[in-house]
C-alpha cells in the first residue's frame, strides 16, 4: 500500500503543484488541504473555509484538524509557516513536516513580538523544518526548531527548461517571470526599460511580463504613460511550455523583489542558460555570486534601484559574449546544485526517514507501558 502525504497549502500555488505531482511520481498517495483550491490531477484535496485577512487562519483550526484526522495520512507537510504551519501544529498528527517560503521567516514574524512568538511556537511543533537558502535556515533555527532545519528547494525541472542556441536569438528579449504584486517591484523593471531606451534608442530590447497578478492596471497605465506599448508583451500566468518559450526568446532574465529566498523562477532562467540581474539578497547571491554589476539594491529608492537596473541592462546589451559567459555559468550551476529531480529525492528520503523514527519511538512508547506515540502528542 502506497505511504499517504497529506500537504496543507494553497492549491492554487504552482509551487504546491509541482511538489505534490513529483511525491506522486515517487509512489506517494498524496492529498491536500487548502484555503485556496484548484483542481489537480489525482490528488484529493479537502477544502478550508476561504480565508480573507490573515485573523481567518485562527478560526481555520477545528475545519483543518476534522480533514486530517479524516484522511489519516502517514506523514503531514504544511507549506508556509506562519498559516498552514500553524493549522498542522494544532492538528497534532506526527510527524509532522513544515517548509518555510520565505516571507513568512523573513518578514511576517518581524511585524510584533506576538507574530514572532507565535512562529516559534509552530515550528518547535515540527518534526523537521525545511527552507531553500541559507538566510532562511539560519532564520528556522533561531527559533529552536527540534532538530536543526535542512536546506531543500523545490529546484528546476531541467528536462523542461534548457537552453536553446544563443546566436539565433532576435533582438534583446527581457523576461521577467515574477508576480505583478508589491513585493516583485515589476513597475521598477519598467521604469528600467524606459531608460535604456532613453540612452539607446537603437536597443532591440523588448520586455517579456509573465507571473500575473494584482498590479497589471497599474502596470499597463504605466507603460502607455512611458510609451512603451510596442516594446512590453504582458503574457501573464502561462504554464511551463509557454514559459520556456518566451525564456527561450531572451537573453536575460530580471527579479527584483524586495524580499525573496530562493526564486524558483530564477532557477528556471539558469537553466535555460540565461544571466539573472536580480535584487541584492542573501538568497540570490548564494546562486549568482558576488559580481556586483548583477545586482539592483532591494533598499532604498525606487529611482536608485530603476537606474541601477538599466545600467545593467545597457552593460548586458552591449557586451553578448560577456552576457553569453555570465548563462554559461548559470547554467553549469544548476547542472550542479539545482536539479529538481535531485531535490525531491532527497525530500522523499527524508519522509522516509521520518517514518522510520516514527516506528521506533511507537515500539518503544509501547514497549515501556505507554499508550501513545507520537501521533498522540
Amino acid at each position: 500500500m502506497k505511504r499517504h502525504l497529506c500537504l496543507l497549502g494553497d492549491a492554487n500555488s504552482v509551487h504546491l503543484r509541482r511538489w505534490a505531482h513529483e511525491m506522486q511520481s515517487r509512489g506517494w498517495r498524496v492529498s491536500v488541504v487548502t484555503a485556496r483550491p484548484q483542481p489537480m490531477d489525482d490528488v484529493e484535496q479537502r477544502v478550508l473555509p476561504p480565508v480573507a485577512r490573515p485573523t481567518d487562519w485562527l478560526w481555520r483550526v477545528g475545519a483543518a484538524r476534522r480533514h486530517v484526522q479524516d484522511l489519516a495520512p502517514d506523514i503531514v507537510h504544511a507549506h508556509y509557516v506562519t498559516s498552514y504551519g500553524f493549522l498542522a501544529a494544532r492538528c497534532g498528527r506526527h510527524p509532522l513536516v513544515m517548509t518555510a517560503w520565505g516571507s513568512d521567516l523573513l518578514v511576517t514574524p518581524r511585524r510584533s513580538a506576538l507574530l514572532s512568538w507565535l512562529t516559534g511556537w509552530t515550528l518547535r511543533r515540527a518534526d523537521l523544518v525545511t527552507g531553500d537558502s541559507q538566510d532562511l535556515v539560519e532564520a528556522i533555527d533561531a527559533y529552536l526548531p527540534r532538530r536543526p532545519a535542512v536546506r531543500i528547494h523545490w529546484g528546476a525541472d531541467t528536462a523542461r527548461f534548457h537552453p536553446v542556441p544563443w546566436a539565433p536569438k532576435p533582438g534583446f528579449g527581457i523576461a521577467s517571470l515574477r508576480a505583478w504584486d508589491d513585493n516583485y517591484r515589476i513597475h521598477l523593471i519598467v521604469a528600467a526599460l524606459g531608460r535604456l531606451l532613453q540612452a539607446a534608442p537603437e536597443a532591440p530590447a523588448h520586455l517579456h511580463l509573465l507571473g500575473g497578478g494584482p498590479r497589471e492596471a497599474e502596470l499597463r497605465a504605466q507603460v502607455r504613460a512611458l510609451g512603451l506599448q510596442d516594446q512590453v508583451t504582458f503574457h501573464g500566468r502561462v504554464g511551463d511550455a509557454e514559459m520556456q518559450a518566451v525564456l527561450a526568446q531572451c537573453k536575460v532574465s530580471v527579479s527584483v523583489p524586495l524580499s525573496d529566498a530562493t526564486s524558483v523562477a530564477m532557477l528556471e532562467s539558469m537553466a535555460c542558460g540565461l544571466p539573472v540581474l536580480a535584487s541584492d539578497l542573501p538568497a540570490n547571491r548564494e546562486w549568482l555570486g558576488d559580481n556586483e554589476s548583477l545586482w539592483v539594491p532591494a533598499a532604498g529608492s525606487d529611482t536608485d534601484a530603476a537606474a541601477a537596473l538599466a545600467a545593467a541592462l545597457l552593460a548586458l546589451w552591449q557586451d553578448d559574449a560577456r552576457a553569453h559567459r555570465l548563462g554559461e555559468r548559470n547554467l553549469a550551476r544548476i547542472q550542479h546544485d539545482g536539479r529538481r529531480d535531485a531535490q525531491m529525492d532527497a525530500m522523499a528520503a527524508l519522509y522516509k526517514r521520518l517514518l522510520v523514527e516514527a516506528g521506533r519511538e511507537g515500539r518503544k512508547s509501547r514497549a515501556g507501558g505507554g499508550t501513545a506515540g507520537r501521533a498522540g502528542r
